[in-house]
């Protein structure tokens, strides 16, 4: 029994000798010593080459539309904030024109870059980027619109906006004699003398047209968060007296609400949960007119809006029996 018990440990033993004894491979020796044997002339290493800089070109415009749409998302917000100080017929005309003013640099900037930077590309690759952004203005030019002319901006009237004409500098004649003479010396042997254009400064100009893409789809989504910013004028103008547009814009967001209605079954799961958010709005707004009908004759004009939207807030938005989302 004592002998099994060497002739084990023996065995152990020299298994352990043999393990210790083997060969180790540095993996990192390993990587090197393959990459030098690479053949960087070879079709396949300049194939993936080529994709890599593919890639990092893509990558690369991908973050300069995220940041652009950040700058827009920023601004579209300042100028919702600017269009909620209008409290007051005088100041309609400056808070207006200011607005437009902004948005029109919006239109003629950034919105701009974007179309430069995804001239010959494809624009719904990069969407996400820039679909934030997007809504948003979507949501501050169509509440300007609203508060101008108590109506919808038109999708069409949007998508001309984002036509742009640019100037592309066209080659000089050096630079096509240049092309003609490469072109010419692996099919002729004599001397070809080229005669150079003495004034390139004066490089000719063509114009380009080009557009910003606006998906349906996000025109959809920016006007149903613009119900949301409704809500909050409407009860904001009963802080001024202005019980007239609470009726009206009321009336408004039912009309959007009737329409959104028809997108459901057909739209996707973003459009349903905006269409619940509006499905709030609008019955905050439905009771805060209810309460003015009801209650307002005795309740003080300077208590109004207070009243107002502690009855909003105490709704059960679940009971409605009108119209359903789901």
């Amino acid at each position: 029994m004592s002998q099994d018990k060497g002739n084990s440990k023996g065995r152990r033993n020299h298994g352990h000798s043999h393990n210790k004894n083997r060969k180790q491979i540095n993996v990192g020796d390993k990587g090197r010593e393959v990459l030098a044997k690479i053949n960087e002339n070879s079709p396949v290493i300049k194939q993936f080459q080529e994709y890599a800089v593919e890639l990092d070109a893509k990558h690369d415009r991908y973050e300069r539309l995220i940041k652009i749409s950040r700058d827009i998302t920023i601004e579209s917000k300042r100028i919702i904030f600017l269009l909620h100080t209008l409290d007051k017929e005088s100041k309609k005309n400056a808070v207006l024109g200011e607005a437009e003013k902004r948005l029109n640099n919006l239109i003629t900037v950034l919105f701009k870059n974007i179309a430069q930077e995804l001239d010959g590309e494809d624009s719904y690759h990069y969407l996400r980027a820039y679909r934030a952004g997007l809504q948003e203005f979507v949501e501050a030019i169509t509440f300007y619109w609203f508060l101008q002319n108590s109506t919808l901006y038109n999708l069409k009237k949007l998508e001309e906006s984002f036509n742009y004409t640019i100037n592309i500098s066209k080659p000089t004649e050096t630079e096509k004699n240049e092309k003609t003479v490469e072109a010419n010396e692996s099919d002729q042997t004599n001397q070809i003398e080229i005669t150079e254009v003495t004034n390139d400064s004066d490089q000719p100009i063509e114009q380009k047209t080009i557009r910003f893409l606006m998906p349906p789809a996000d025109y959809i989504l920016g006007i149903a968060d613009l119900t949301g910013e409704l809500m909050r004028k409407c009860i904001n103008n009963l802080t001024s007296g202005d019980i007239s547009s609470c009726y009206q814009t009321c009336n408004f967001v039912r009309s959007m609400y009737k329409g959104f209605l028809g997108c459901v079954g057909i739209s996707g799961r973003e459009v349903a949960r905006k269409l619940y958010t509006l499905r709030q709005s609008l019955i905050k707004m439905e009771n805060v007119c209810y309460t003015i009908k009801v209650r307002g004759s005795e309740i003080p004009k300077h208590m109004l809006a207070d009243v107002a939207t502690i009855a909003a807030e105490d709704v059960n938005i679940e009971d409605d029996e009108g119209y359903q989302v789901y």
